[in-house]
């Protein structure tokens, strides 16, 4: 027999230290993954033999299991011991990353992407229910730092790491490097992580099939919806049509079973409620800009992959730095303030953005990142502390898989909404510039090009077509970074609906070991 209380005592520190690396190296492990992949698709759809629309498969396979499993954290987590299904998670994990570098056809791929996918959901969430467990209480805050780098440098290291392993040795790498990673977090966890109890709670098997479905329909539609020109397609009618009905079923359900997928308890702590809200935006903010920023800097600016990889990671180092200011001061000062001044530097960077020039240096773009990260940093570690400060420890691994679930599906927006945005309003800024290319202006603009354009005929029309579409494409680029400052403001006042916190309840509960 196993309390609670024996599973969440502060380890010594020299095994605090080793089971950390462990952890962290997982996490890298997992979240690298998400974004690693994406540079290698034109390279995987030549050898794979696929086109362009099923390619992205490979994503999506991905992305749809590992937000079905992310919610079974907790319940699984009570049923098998966290340290027996984290290192069952690295073992699936890293196997099928090892089946991905091997498969052949597509349809290999994508199986083998959907098993890493699941055997990923996991590591994030139980990663950060152990370090609170495994830390004292005036050591959250570092800890919290400690893995927030490795959540938020992840997405922007990944692009850069696939490129590089991509053009200097072959797209398999981008999965054969988990290989050796995997097994050293095996035998640094095997040994020194500490063994948590079981506790045994009735699995509601209805509930979790209606949240897998529209989980999974969302993602479908949100991936989709862009490449099917979204409402005027069938799939995605249907997709979004099963996303609401399975997700108000969902939330009737749980308002009304007797034993519901997550215990309500959880949604009655304030501070964790709205700390699910922040985190979805955060995934807006963090992974929309990733979607965002790369194809600006190659396909407007001229950069290539790796240097616009290099551009983007002033954004990490201020992330990084912030973060560790932030694990000092966590604690120490009203963490409120900290989201707070987080959120406004945040704002401040993508109001720099929105100045950017269409001929212009990197140094905006290295300040304007910089600015960004620090802000990041600042949400992230103190967020993530006020979400469990009041939160019950038993709560906590269930806890840590709704926040990076909120987290993941606000970035599945996020990319969607800024996607599209580009589209529409690249599409209406150009006709709008096209009705101002006239016979009678173009004289005023330039005498030579109106000269050329007699001499040239169609070649003169596609360079001012072109040129046009650019102008267009980068009015576009403005407006999407506007439009995410926006909503970076609009979620300032939620800090109010958060309290201080005091120390949880930590009543053991008996466990079965």
């Amino acid at each position: 027999m196993a309390s609670a209380a024996e599973a969440t005592h502060p380890l010594p520190t020299g095994q605090r230290l080793i089971v950390t690396v462990g952890i962290m190296a997982a996490v890298l492990l997992q979240v690298l993954d998400t974004t690693i992949a994406n540079v290698a698709l034109p390279h995987m759809q030549a050898s794979l033999s696929a086109t362009q629309d099923t390619i992205n498969w490979v994503l999506t396979s991905y992305i749809v299991a590992s937000a079905i499993a992310l919610p079974i954290s907790g319940w699984l987590a009570d049923k098998v011991g966290r340290k027996r299904l984290m290192l069952i998670s690295v073992v699936v994990f890293t196997a099928a990353s090892v089946l991905c570098a091997t498969a052949t056809s597509l349809t290999e791929m994508v199986l083998f992407r959907a098993i890493q996918g699941v055997g990923g959901a996991f590591i994030v969430p139980l990663a950060q229910a152990t370090l609170f467990d495994i830390n004292p209480r005036e050591k959250h805050g570092q800890a919290m730092a400690l893995f927030g780098g490795g959540v938020m440098i992840g997405p922007i290291l990944g692009p850069v790491i696939g490129g590089w392993l991509t053009d200097n040795y072959d797209w398999r790498w981008v999965f054969l490097v988990n290989l050796p990673v995997g097994i050293l977090c095996i035998l640094i966890m095997l040994p020194f992580m500490p063994k948590s109890g079981t506790h045994e709670r009735k699995f509601d098997m209805f509930g979790f099939a209606l949240l897998a479905i529209a989980l999974g329909s969302l993602q479908f539609c949100l991936d989709r919806g862009e490449q099917k020109d979204w409402f005027s397609s069938w799939e995605i009618i249907i997709e979004a049509g099963l996303a609401i009905g399975a997700g108000w079923m969902f939330l009737v359900h749980e308002i009304t079973a007797k034993h519901p997928l997550f215990e309500r308890a959880i949604f009655m702590d304030r501070n964790f409620a709205v700390s699910v809200v922040f985190m979805a935006v955060t995934g807006v903010l963090l992974l929309g800009g990733l979607a965002l920023l790369p194809p600006l800097l190659q396909n407007l600016y001229g950069y290539s992959v790796l240097q616009s990889g290099f551009l983007t990671a002033p954004r990490g180092l201020g992330t990084l730095f912030s973060m560790l200011i932030a694990g000092r001061m966590t604690g120490k000062m009203d963490a409120r303030l900290l989201v707070g001044t987080g959120v406004i530097l945040m704002g401040v960077s993508l109001y720099m953005m929105t100045g950017f020039a269409i001929e212009q240096s990197s140094k905006p773009v290295i300040v304007s990142g910089i600015v960004q990260g620090l802000g990041l940093g600042l949400i992230f570690v103190p967020l993530q502390t006020l979400a469990f400060e009041t939160l019950a420890t038993r709560f906590r691994t269930t806890g840590a898989a709704l926040l990076n679930l909120s987290r993941n599906i606000g970035g599945s927006i996020g990319i969607s909404v800024v996607s599209t945005e580009l589209v529409r309003i690249t599409q209406i800024s150009h006709a709008d510039m096209a009705a101002n290319i006239t016979q009678n202006k173009l004289p005023l603009a330039n005498s030579v090009l109106l000269e050329n354009l007699g001499r040239y005929g169609n070649a003169a029309l596609a360079y001012i077509n072109a040129e046009i579409t650019r102008q267009a494409l980068f009015i576009a680029y403005l407006d999407d970074f506007k439009l995410m400052m926006m909503v970076t403001f609009v979620i300032l006042p939620l800090l109010f609906f958060m309290k201080r916190g005091s120390k949880a309840d930590e009543t053991p509960l008996v466990h079965m070991d």
